[in-house]
């Protein structure tokens, strides 16, 4: 009996060993099956055909790009964009022999498709562009980003895409890529590296594309969610001054917290939806809310620190904000042709010198008239001030952006969520002094 005992642990082993090994195995021969029928991704680095200018007949299959520039957009490793943290950018084409033009460009590409696995083929759009595309394929309009129904194409923010092929691209051993792209002028003043394709497309099977389409998505998320949190806690703090404060006083601050909230959300609400144009934020933003922003914070803390009086003080912030409304508008290129707005720009940069100047002396005369208690909220004023001339603080080479975790986060970012911080806690202890020399 111990015997067959004996015998049958041996057989269960055995049997075992053999299950073990077959699933081994069969494990093996799925992995491989996997990895021979896991669909490609292929790069678009190049090279590209490119030429500037606009003539549609270069859009067809078969044009003679021979004597265009050829253009190798291969990243560097690690590069990224310097705004979300989007991998892949490389300088546009003011940095590759075309610096101070702005208009239309073309880029023209053939790609084998033997290389190119998968029944249904899609394309990732170039998620950044300057400032505005229509992507062609075989010489049929695929789809853009951007309005060009109007001889001046209209631009919104270059968001991920992903274009599904037509069927009828397989029966071909080969297609012709085709992206014709236009930069505004302003984008040429604003952006050192301006013009065309920053990051390249990529082309390969549905479904691989559209992992890589949900990636850049949610990198462009994440880039941006600070600035729907940040305007929320700006919301509640004005709230809890409201609750906490003489509303009369401290009026001033509760509008700039709201303003600024607005122009934060902004940032968000244009990179997320395609409702707001590239000129249309130009208008809200620049040439409204950030001269309205500027004034009231010069007030806010005028009133906090009790200088009500200094009428003076609200005299210069208008006409600042005049004069900063008007040299803003002046300066977009795209509104007044005949205008230098590269003079008007330059004045906008004096004005915000002058507020600068105007928010130094206000704090410095709050700290003189209240001594110890001026000092109290100084690392607020301070703070959100930085927040505020975020451009006069990087023309001092202060780094502006960091990228935790491979997210970008601004200076502006970090010092508004301290101020936010500071604010909560010195209003929460004040309150709690105030209430135990009433209990006393």
């Amino acid at each position: 009996m111990m015997t067959n005992f004996k015998n049958n642990c041996i057989s269960v082993r055995l049997w075992l060993l053999l299950v073990m090994l077959c699933s081994y195995s069969l494990y093996k021969a799925s992995a491989t099956l996997i990895e021979d029928s896991t669909p490609t991704i292929i790069t678009l680095n190049g090279p590209w055909k490119f030429k500037t200018g606009d003539q549609m007949e270069w859009v067809a299959p078969d044009f003679d790009d021979s004597e265009w520039e050829t253009v190798d957009l291969t990243a560097p490793i690690g590069a990224h964009d310097g705004d979300v943290g989007l991998s892949g950018y490389v300088s546009g084409w003011t940095h590759r022999g075309h610096s101070g033009y702005s208009g239309y460009a073309w880029y023209r590409m053939k790609v084998s498709l033997k290389q190119v696995k998968g029944n249904i083929l899609a394309l990732a759009g170039p998620p950044a562009v300057d400032d505005a595309y229509q992507l062609f394929v075989n010489g049929v309009l695929l789809g853009s980003a951007g309005d060009f129904s109007d001889p001046v194409p209209t631009a919104y923010s270059i968001q991920p895409r992903m274009f599904v092929l037509p069927e009828s691209v397989k029966k071909e051993d080969q297609m012709t890529i085709v992206f014709r792209v236009w930069m505004s002028e302003a984008t040429l003043s604003q952006l050192p590296d301006a013009g065309g394709i920053h990051i390249v497309p990529e082309l390969g099977d549905k479904r691989s594309i559209e992992a890589k389409y949900r990636h850049q998505w949610g990198q462009t998320i994440k880039g941006y969610i600070v600035e729907v949190i940040e305007p929320i806690l700006f919301i509640l703090l004005a709230i809890m001054v409201f609750v906490l404060k003489p509303v009369k006083q401290y009026l001033w601050f509760i509008i700039a917290l709201i303003l600024l909230a607005l122009v934060r959300a902004n940032q968000a609400f244009f990179y997320w939806f395609q409702f707001e144009s590239a000129h249309g934020i130009d208008i809200v933003t620049t040439v409204i809310l950030m001269p309205l922003v500027l004034f009231s914070w010069v007030m806010a803390w005028r009133d906090w620190y009790g200088l009500s009086k200094l009428n003076w003080i609200a005299n210069i912030g208008v006409v600042l904000t005049l004069m900063y409304i008007g040299s803003q508008l002046l300066g977009l290129p795209w509104l007044f042709k005949s205008v230098p707005h590269s003079s008007f720009q330059k004045i906008s940069q004096y004005i915000r010198l002058f507020f600068v100047f105007l928010m130094i002396y206000t704090l410095c005369k709050s700290i003189q008239k209240q001594g110890i208690k001026g000092w109290i909220y100084l690392p607020a004023a301070v703070l959100v001030s930085i927040g505020l001339f975020s451009q006069e603080v990087s023309a001092l080479h202060v780094q502006g952006i960091w990228f935790p975790y491979g997210v970008g986060v601004s200076r502006t970012q970090y010092v508004y969520a301290a101020f936010v911080v500071v604010m909560f806690i010195v209003l929460i202890v004040e309150k709690r002094s105030e209430t135990k020399i009433l209990r006393v």
